[in-house]
């Protein structure tokens, strides 16, 4: 039958129609299987893509990690070396000398001159306040100042007498004795050196030198030696009992930085004087010199005038810490004068001879 038939379909047509339905559902399904393939497909370009942006990520930050570990390792060096994006974005910069900040900086640890200056002003205030006193009262002070060679001794001594009066506080830096001196008794050439009243010593090495260098170079026999171990303590009691403060500071500074100092005189030509035969000769002999310090400590610390070790390989602090201590030994008052009103300047009539007829020192600067 046709298909406009009205008889109802036989078995054969009913065949013919499930196919052609089952047919279209095989369709859809291959369709809707290729769609979901196709997304899936899609979602994992997509996911590989995340992965392999996360691994550039991960590439890049590793890199940047890499370029920090290094700009740190520079900077550690010295930051000696830059890179060549770094040299280019940087701004220029004229070559010359280091800022004085950027040298304080470089030294680590070490005291700022700024800060060593403003300690030091203070400092030197307070020690006027003590030279007054000391001339108020009438005191006798005598500082003895031992140690090393280039340990430091002079800046120090240089930084207290500075702001004081030279006919209240002076310095005795004693030369090698003379052949008269040498017949006399040892502490005589010293003796005559020692203060009044009102008055301020500072000994610039002294008659310690028996104990160190004329023991370690020879320049005495065992005898004079062991002589002055045994009167040396005796006598500064005595010095002691006849009222003199008596105070004894001994700079310590190791060998490496003695070298570097030792060094920078030999560059120096203004330092230069300050290196002599004998200095360099006892650097060869610093084991010597460690064991003739030991023995003079051992006999000549006494409770009457004990020794004050100060370590000097940083200048700065040594100077602070030296003058500090010293202004605690000796008890006193501000006795600094009122400030003072300056009086009118006279305006009599006066004539001032011819220029010519006086000499002047050339304007060369």
């Amino acid at each position: 039958m046709g298909p406009n038939s009205s008889e109802p379909a036989t078995g054969a047509d009913e065949a013919q129609v499930i196919d052609i339905g089952t047919s279209g559902k095989v369709k859809k399904a291959k369709k809707a299987q290729k769609t979901k393939a196709a997304k899936a497909a899609k979602a994992a370009k997509k996911a590989d893509g995340k992965k392999a942006n996360g691994k550039m990520a991960d590439a890049k930050k590793a890199d940047a990690k890499k370029t920090d570990d290094k700009k740190a390792s520079g900077k550690k060096a010295g930051g000696k070396k830059a890179s060549k994006a770094d040299a280019d974005d940087a701004p220029k910069k004229k070559a010359g000398k280091p800022r004085k900040k950027d040298k304080d900086k470089d030294k680590g640890d070490k005291l700022s001159t700024k800060d060593y200056e403003k300690a030091l002003r203070k400092l030197q205030v307070e020690l006027v306040k003590m030279q007054e006193w000391i001339k108020a009262k009438g005191l006798k002070v005598v500082v003895v100042f031992e140690g090393r060679d280039a340990a430091g001794k002079g800046g120090t001594i240089k930084r207290i007498t500075e702001p004081l009066n030279p006919r209240v506080a002076r310095v005795v830096a004693l030369p090698a004795p003379t052949e008269r001196q040498q017949t006399q008794w040892y502490f005589q050439r010293y003796v005559s050196h020692l203060p009044a009243a009102g008055e301020l010593v500072v000994f610039d090495r002294s008659w310690y030198n028996r104990a160190g260098v004329e023991r370690v170079m020879g320049f005495c026999t065992e005898r004079q030696y062991r002589e002055f171990m045994r009167t040396c303590p005796e006598f500064e009691r005595m010095l002691v009992r006849s009222g003199i403060i008596l105070v004894k500071y001994w700079f310590s500074v190791s060998p490496e930085e003695q070298e570097r100092r030792f060094k920078s005189r030999i560059k120096d030509p203004t330092k230069r004087w300050k290196l002599s035969p004998m200095d360099l000769e006892a650097r060869a002999r610093w084991t010597d010199y460690s064991r003739a310090k030991d023995d003079m400590m051992k006999f000549t610390d006494i409770k009457q005038a004990p020794w004050y070790v100060v370590e000097s390989d940083d200048k700065k602090r040594a100077r602070l810490n030296c003058i500090a201590h010293l202004l605690t030994l000796i008890e006193y008052e501000d006795l600094t004068p009122d400030e003072i009103e300056l009086p009118p300047r006279q305006n009599g009539a006066y004539v001032r001879p011819p220029l010519e007829d006086q000499t002047f020192v050339p304007k060369r600067y």
